[in-house]
């Protein structure tokens, strides 16, 4: 969601005459677009403040935005803290950057964090003609923003706001407009996107708004479209309709990433995350009898408050019965206004750190089998551009994982090619592969 926040303001910037810079030093406007999922990212953003006052001295007329959900968070107090800071937006005013930056041009320093509840924040700009997607052949989509669960580790609620579902017609009409543009894939993008619309239809009354397993037959319809994913589900919101969507859909890629947290009852009803571990087993049978083939990706949190060694214990079993392919995996952060924040009973730091350390081994285990289970077999990579290590094409297979490739023909690397491959070899970060005519 941010990285797609980012691209609105880049876009808006577009319309507004501005063009990208390639570096920090031939910018004279920088825009910092932040999370505040956990402390870490937020003290970064401390850090790099101070370090840019020195790059705002340099050049009279340079400029600092700040952006995002700790924009949200702490709003006007960074004017305070941070003089080199001329404006800061939350996430509900992406669509005010034109007329703040005219602002602080004239030497006007402001914030802007109102919540709203008005669907004119999704009423921004079509793509300008010269901006470019930030990865070729695949696209951002917002289906709904915001949440209303408040687990009691997440800052969300109060930093992206209340639940809100954009009308079906509006995204569908942005479909047909990226995939005009080039898109092959797009990405549903949601705090808890499979929680589109739920409550304009629990109203029971006409809406704008569809279930969400309609919103995704409808998007399959489109002729043009290659690839259809979404993004962060919640386990409660998945129903008969989007468990059987995943058998049934052309697009749908066969590959869920499902946030589970944790593999203990108790801790898991301490997050407040409204399931246990064997519904969560259950859900995730059921979406492997609809597809037989499809992976599952999850995030999880070690070291929650009164974790104790034998609910890390039923994380670890969790995380092995399912057999993830992959996992965002992390120590517990207290933020403000959540509930976690004030639990009495903290982990200890060094036994959280040793925690995720063989958390993430036993991923790392399940990752590289998963991997090499896939030699031999044919599949059809979306290229996104050159490998991190340079001399190989690179981008996603239908499960979403990284596969480079040994090709040598300019035609075949080009960004946002559909290349069918087949795999190589394994290792524990991304498959091997080479090209194949079928």
């Amino acid at each position: 969601m941010n990285a797609h926040d980012s691209e609105k303001v880049a876009n808006l910037l577009h319309h507004a005459g501005y063009r990208h810079a390639q570096q920090e030093p031939d910018a004279d406007l920088l825009v910092i677009n932040t999370c505040s999922i956990r402390d870490k990212a937020e003290q970064r953003l401390y850090s790099d403040l101070r370090a840019l006052r020195a790059w705002k001295d340099e050049r009279p007329g340079r400029l600092i935005g700040v952006a995002g959900c700790v924009a949200q968070q702490e709003g006007d107090s960074i004017l305070r803290r941070f003089r080199q800071v001329d404006f800061v937006f939350g996430t509900h005013n992406l669509r005010l950057v034109p007329q703040m930056l005219a602002a602080a041009r004239q030497g006007v320093r402001s914030a802007r964090t109102e919540e709203t509840s008005s669907h004119e924040r999704f009423d921004l700009p079509a793509r300008h003609p010269d901006f470019a997607f930030s990865a070729q052949g695949r696209a951002y989509l917002t289906v709904m923003e915001g949440c209303d669960l408040f687990c009691s580790f997440c800052v969300v609620p109060s930093t992206r706001g209340r639940e809100i579902s954009r009308a079906a017609d509006a995204i569908l009409a942005e479909a047909k407009s990226l995939i005009d543009a080039g898109a092959k894939e797009l990405l549903l993008l949601g705090q808890t996107v499979n929680a589109y619309g739920r409550h304009d239809l629990r109203r029971g009354r006409e809406t704008a708004t569809l279930p969400f397993h309609e919103l995704l037959r409808r998007l399959d319809a489109l002729p043009a479209l290659r690839r259809l994913r979404y993004t962060s589900p919640h386990p409660a919101f998945f129903d008969d309709g989007l468990v059987r969507a995943h058998g049934e859909l052309r697009t749908l890629q066969p590959h869920v990433h499902l946030p589970v947290q944790s593999g203990s009852d108790r801790v898991l009803d301490r997050m407040r995350r409204r399931y246990t571990a064997d519904d969560y087993r259950r859900l995730v049978d059921r979406l492997r009898t609809a597809r037989a083939d499809l992976v599952v990706t999850t995030d999880l949190i070690v070291g929650f408050p009164g974790e104790s060694d034998a609910d890390f214990a039923a994380t670890l079993a969790l995380v092995r019965d399912i057999g993830f392919v992959d996992s965002f995996s992390f120590k517990y952060s207290p933020r403000p206004n959540t509930r976690a924040a004030s639990f009495d009973d903290p982990v200890d730091p060094s036994t959280a750190s040793a925690r995720l350390e063989e958390l993430q081994d036993v991923q790392r285990e399940l990752t590289l089998r998963y991997h090499r289970s896939r030699v031999g077999a044919v599949s059809e990579v979306l290229v996104e551009g050159e490998s991190r290590r340079g001399g190989q094409a690179s981008g996603r297979d239908p499960y979403h994982r990284v596969v480079n490739l040994a090709v040598t023909a300019d035609a075949l690397l080009a960004p946002g090619s559909l290349l069918p491959v087949r795999v190589l070899e394994a290792t524990p970060h991304s498959l091997i592969a080479e090209p194949v005519a079928l």
